[in-house]
């Protein structure tokens, strides 16, 4: 019996050690081998973790953009995308059509999405505000964009001299009124009409007060009388034609001058102006130097329109953008008041700035300005002009 008791041990124990040995993996020889597989699993894993340490290491910056209806826009937007994709930066890009709620959710939803850094064209500096300032709260740089938003919260703000803008436009206009040799005892007081651009833009709140400083020292000596001041919702061509329409149906066309705050608004007015064969006779104002602004100067209706080069803007933007992303110090910028800014004493706060100069263009220079410059193309500048009436090509 005790025989039989140490066989059945013997056994079992013989099979357990085998068990044993085949749980931990076999023979000598496959151990090498298990790793081997192993490693060869591992490998990819790494690989996989290190590219999403990448992606996680690139920076979004938004752009927002109020609308594309006005042609500088869309153009500045592909050249800041450009750059900023350049310097490494993933992009997020939004446009509004005009619609501030839309604008505000976008802007939201780019904060959401982590963006370090946003720049704004704001469709109503005001409304905004609210937005920019949460944006600012949770670490975003924001850099209001040609347009003031209204919150000293804002990095900065980045424009040209729009005071200066509303200044080249009313001088060009008087000067081409002849304004200082205008005899008021033979003719009257000129009779000259404002059309501002959007009321929710701040810039036309500052191109006002220029223009503003031109005129009112001539309607204060008599020798201008304004017949009529319009503002013109979201410097629409199709709402400043109807507003001239209605303006020269009750002045009897008897105007001599309009000042406009920008190429839109001007060639929707010039229409209304064209169908009374006004145009090329009153003078009137522009801003932005737009192809079909400078083409219009050209053919001898526009009289004048304002460059402001965005191939300097748009590069300085980017420039700041990432300096302030990577906590650099920004050369240029000057401390302005909110009340300076927006020519309104009950505005508190002050904001950085940096303003970029203008140039007045006119038919005797939009070729050295515009064309030569290529600023805007010699063809779009002179279509419609005959062969024989056009400068040589640059």
């Amino acid at each position: 019996m005790k025989s039989k008791y140490n066989k059945f041990v013997f056994l079992f124990t013989a099979v357990l050690a085998l068990f044993v040995l085949i749980s931990c993996g076999g023979g000598a020889d496959e151990p090498a081998a298990s790793t081997d597989e192993t490693a060869d699993v591992a490998a990819p894993a790494a690989d996989t973790t290190e590219e999403e340490a990448t992606e996680s290491e690139t920076i979004k910056v938004g752009l927002s953009f109020s609308d594309f209806a006005t042609e500088r826009w869309k153009n500045e937007e592909v050249l800041m995308r450009g750059l900023l994709e350049d310097l490494g930066y993933e992009v997020l890009s939004q446009e509004a059509n005009h619609d501030v709620k839309l604008q505000i959710d976008q802007i939201d939803n780019m904060v959401s999405q982590g963006v370090k850094g946003l720049i704004v064209v704001a469709e109503d500096g005001d409304a905004l505000a609210t937005a920019i300032d949460s944006a600012a709260q949770a670490g975003v740089v924001v850099l209001a964009y040609d347009r003031l938003i209204k919150s000293p919260n804002i990095a900065a703000y980045l424009s040209f001299n729009n005071v200066e803008v509303g200044r080249q436009q009313a001088l060009g206009v008087m000067e081409a009124l002849d304004i200082e040799n205008w005899d008021v005892a033979a003719n009257g007081p000129a009779r000259v009409v404002k059309l501002g651009g959007s009321p929710t833009d701040n810039n036309a709140i500052l191109f006002r007060q220029g223009q503003d400083e031109i005129v009112d020292p001539y309607v204060e000596a008599g020798k201008i009388e304004i017949v009529a001041d319009q503002w013109v919702d979201n410097w629409d061509a199709a709402n400043a034609l109807k507003i001239m329409e209605n303006i020269l149906v009750a002045a009897g066309n008897d105007i001599d001058a309009v000042v406009a705050s920008n190429d839109g608004t001007a060639l929707g007015a010039l229409q209304a102006m064209k169908a009374q064969g006004l145009a090329g006779v009153v003078p009137i104002s522009g801003q932005d130097a737009t192809a079909d602004g400078v083409n219009s100067i050209v053919k001898g209706e526009l009289t004048v329109s304002i460059l402001k080069d965005i191939r300097d803007l748009s590069p300085l933007a980017v420039n700041i953008m990432d300096q302030l992303i990577k906590g650099e110090a920004v050369d240029g910028l000057q401390s302005y008041t909110m009340a300076e800014l927006t020519n309104d004493p009950s505005q508190e706060g002050e904001v950085e700035c940096y303003f970029l100069p203008v140039a007045q263009v006119n038919a005797d220079n939009a070729y050295d300005l515009v064309v030569a410059s290529e600023f805007q193309s010699y063809d779009d500048v002179y279509r419609d002009i005959p062969e024989g009436d056009r400068p040589e090509r640059p």
